[in-house]
């Protein structure tokens, strides 16, 4: 899906160039120059900007989430010790997303937009509404991917990200604090940034960063270059005052390609695994080290009978580019492998005590699939599901959470059993089990294997 499309509408390619045309047009004189005065073409994105916004879309969310409201002091008085309630309140929210593929209705959006989010819709530029149905989400790269009907819909090419340059122009496109949708234009001030994620959190990041002007309600949204090709999908912002201060960080398009791929394929990410562990290359261990590079990802560990250990990685080794494109640190090796699918081949150049080698890796899965979050279907809701296998054998659909009195466990599902069949349908991805719920008509049967006992459960 990643690819480079030349624009014929908007022949403006770099700032420089526009910043020079509009110099030409700059006189003595501080007296205003009439508009009709000027001869040629006026440089403006305005071309640009008028054929990639119909495919940038505004979200709205609605949902519940559960809450532990406060303990009443008289409960406890009169013997109640039972603490905090848990509660379930509802909320709103909105965000933008980027149509990736009109002819299946593809929407790339963030994943913290439509989180527990029950009812999902997409406004397009000129009005038009759809419900969307959730494909799946990865939380730790903060991707999701909705659906929506393909009806007459405009997309935005995806650019190689990795071709992008600090000083880039580049475009954001989305609907700050609900306004509708706003266009603001500025440069990549950085690239590879990461450490943004709270401190227990393990968040997949190669940020973007922008001065284009980001805001509250712009997550998911579109940064786009100059030839109007989609760059990256807009995300988090630094805010200490609650606005706009330019540093806004953008998902590179490549990493965000390489795991929509996966959603649309399996309903979840597969991620892919080298079995290393290590820190950041700097100037200080090159000294050490007596080596002329001073960035890169140091191999402190190689897990045996690893992808790595079986790839040829060594300890010792600094990694200094994947697939050709240079790294910086540890941190950024870990996110282009992590966005990888388990089975995806890559090369690794590593410098070996000065000599430089090409290391080719066939990456393993993790030990735990992506947990895909329950709610493809209303009374499912309160399990997540990852794919498994059950105690007979049979591939299927396992409940690898379940929360107390949710829809789901009232249902009857309980954790570990694992789901095979809907109705008919067999049943071996979570993509399959959403497929299957959204065609049943009527009561559905989920075929259910609980340890080594087979059983259904109804959805009525």
């Amino acid at each position: 899906m990643a690819v480079l499309v030349k624009s014929n509408v908007f022949k403006v390619t770099t700032l420089a160039a526009i910043l020079l045309t509009t110099l030409q047009f700059s006189q003595p004189s501080h007296a205003a120059i009439p508009y009709s005065s000027l001869k040629g073409a006026v440089p403006s994105l305005a071309p640009m900007v008028e054929q990639v916004t119909p495919a940038v879309v505004n979200i709205s969310v609605a949902g519940s989430k559960e809450v532990k409201a406060g303990m009443d002091p008289f409960q406890y008085f009169f013997g109640n010790r039972r603490g905090p309630q848990v509660q379930e309140r509802p909320f709103k929210g909105l965000g933008s997303g980027v149509i990736i593929d009109k002819d299946k209705g593809y929407v790339v959006t963030n994943n913290h937009v439509i989180d527990d989010a029950d009812e999902i819709l997409v406004t397009l530029k000129d009005g038009r509404q759809f419900e969307a149905k959730k494909i799946g989400s990865d939380a730790q790269s903060d991707v999701a991917l909705l659906k929506i009907d393909p009806d007459n819909l405009a997309e935005i090419k995806i650019a190689d990200s990795d071709k992008l340059r600090v000083g880039d122009f580049v475009v954001a496109i989305g609907n700050p604090f609900g306004l509708g949708q706003t266009v603001t234009s500025g440069i990549v001030s950085a690239k590879g940034r990461h450490g943004l994620s709270a401190p227990n959190q393990q968040g997949l990041e190669d940020f973007i960063q922008t001065d284009a002007a980001i805001n509250s309600g712009n997550s998911g949204g579109a940064l786009v270059n100059l030839r109007g090709e989609l760059v990256g999908i807009n995300t988090a912002i630094i805010a200490p005052n609650g606005g706009n201060v330019g540093i806004g960080f953008a998902i590179p398009s490549i990493m965000m390609n390489n795991l929509v791929n996966q959603l649309i394929e399996f309903g979840e990410v597969k991620r892919g695994v080298l079995g290393i562990t290590g820190y950041d290359f700097n100037a200080d261990l090159a000294k050490t080290f007596e080596l002329d590079i001073a960035q890169g990802a140091f191999v402190q560990q190689v897990i045996p009978d690893s992808s790595a250990d079986k790839g040829g990685l060594k300890y010792g080794d600094v990694v200094t580019h994947v697939d050709g494109i240079r790294i910086s640190s540890f941190n950024e090796l870990r996110s282009k492998v992590s966005t990888k699918g388990a089975g995806s081949k890559i090369e690794l150049t590593v410098n070996r005590s000065g000599d430089v080698k090409k290391v080719v890796v066939v990456l393993g899965a993790a030990d735990k699939p992506a947990i895909t979050a329950g709610n493809i279907h209303p009374a499912l809701k309160g399990a997540t599901f990852i794919t498994g296998n059950a105690a007979n054998g049979a591939a299927g659909v396992q409940v690898s959470e379940l929360e107390e009195r949710s829809p789901a466990s009232m249902l009857g599902l309980e954790k570990d059993d694992v789901i095979i069949g809907v109705n008919r349908t067999r049943i071996q991805s979570v993509s399959d089990l959403r497929d299957a719920l959204e065609e049943a008509k009527g009561v559905m049967a989920l075929n259910v294997v609980r340890g080594n006992s087979s059983l259904y459960i109804l959805i009525r």
